[in-house]
């Protein structure tokens, strides 16, 4: 048994007492392993294992996976073939979170040890919970692609959850606080308030109307683009993500009147005139009108309102009227029914107080049924 010839692979003994393994790769390469052994038995094992890769069709080339991950990433984006607002989305996430910790480490470098160590270090350092979900998210599909292109044979993210934030549940304005916001605002973007409040269009829809997009006879609008705003402060001017946002809203009745009085005053000529606009006729940046948001917010005493949760007010309020889930999904410019489920099932829970608070007053009045003498019971009449 000893001079049978092997049948995949060599072993040979070095003069330092280890041993070597070498095999015949796919590509034509004799290839070493990337450490020595203690023993031949060890050797041999390495050897089997990596002809079980062959037969299986499961060999990877470990030289490609030594292609650094930052190269590996900014490849992967450029290649999705994705929007370029979520390309920055990306390219912020990477530059701000993955890439201090995994630039220069080669895929097959990182190790799920190697991810819950970044995680937890950037949970500690003080990013957000959501930023650091949305980085793991990526991370992971990433290296998922990795996979899939035979670079490494496992993805190292592995961590049950990891990819979801627990946010806390944003607030919703009432119709008072909406209308106190609308008065302390910049006269120019009240109409801008109430808009975001009582048809629940996003800021960038709200920024990207024109004139010819609204029919106050009618008392509609239609959305038809939006205005992205990049982390390097270039904007864009494109239709929304789905064929969904593409949608006529209904607006309030009770606001028209603002919306007559701020195309006459505020509001650039022409159809094509932008019906939101700054001061120096530009198109408002969001930044510079957070400023003005929260000098409002201060003014009429409201915290930790941000004017996205505007949007969660007009939601809530047609979910209210009773509108179905395709309702809400239209009105709303979703494609899944997940979020307008969401806004149902508040309305829900909010018929079911009600009904709590009906039956208590229905068991109090019992408690006063009048007896057949026609006295209420338990006033010893």
């Amino acid at each position: 048994m000893a001079g049978r010839k092997r049948a995949f692979g060599r072993v040979r003994k070095l003069p330092s007492g280890r041993y070597q393994a070498r095999y015949p790769s796919p590509d034509g390469i004799d290839r070493p392993a990337p450490h020595t052994f203690r023993t031949k038995r060890e050797a041999d094992d390495w050897l089997a294992e990596r002809q079980a890769e062959l037969r299986a069709g499961d060999w990877t080339d470990p030289d490609a996976a030594k292609v650094p991950f930052g190269v590996y990433a900014a490849t992967w984006i450029t290649e999705r073939g994705i929007s370029s607002s979520t390309a920055d989305l990306y390219r912020s996430l990477l530059r701000n979170h993955l890439a201090p910790t995994f630039d220069g480490v080669a895929l097959a470098d990182i190790t799920p040890a190697m991810v819950r160590a970044w995680r937890v270090a950037r949970l500690e350092a003080g990013a957000g919970a959501s930023s650091v979900a949305k980085a793991y998210a990526l991370l992971r599909a990433v290296l998922m692609t990795a996979v899939e292109d035979r670079l490494i044979r496992r993805n190292p993210c592995r961590i049950k959850g990891a990819s979801v934030a627990s946010t806390p549940e944003r607030p919703t304005a009432t119709i008072q606080e909406v209308y106190d916001l609308a008065g302390a605002i910049q006269p120019r973007y009240r109409a801008l308030v109430l808009l975001a409040a009582f048809t629940g269009l996003r800021w960038g829809e709200l920024i990207g109307l024109h004139r010819r997009d609204l029919d106050l006879d009618a008392g509609t609008l239609r959305v038809r683009r939006n205005v992205a705003e990049l982390h390097s402060g270039e904007r864009l001017v494109k239709q929304p993500k789905s064929s969904a946002g593409m949608r006529t809203v209904a607006i309030p009745a009770v606001i028209v009147p603002d919306l007559v009085s701020h195309l006459t005053v505020f509001a650039e000529a022409g159809p094509d005139g932008r019906v939101f606009i700054g001061a120096k006729r530009a198109t408002p940046r969001r930044n510079h009108f957070n400023k003005l948001w929260h000098k409002a917010c201060d003014q009429v005493g409201i915290k930790g309102l941000h004017f996205h949760d505007l949007r969660h007010t007009g939601n809530t309020l047609a979910a209210a009227t009773g509108a179905s889930t395709r309702e809400l999904m239209t009105r709303m410019g979703h494609s899944t029914a997940r979020a307008a489920l969401i806004y149902q099932h508040a309305t829900a829970e909010r018929e079911r107080l009600i009904g709590q608070a009906v039956s208590a007053v229905v068991e109090r009045a019992r408690k006063q049924d009048p007896e057949p003498n026609g006295h209420a019971a338990g006033t010893g009449g």
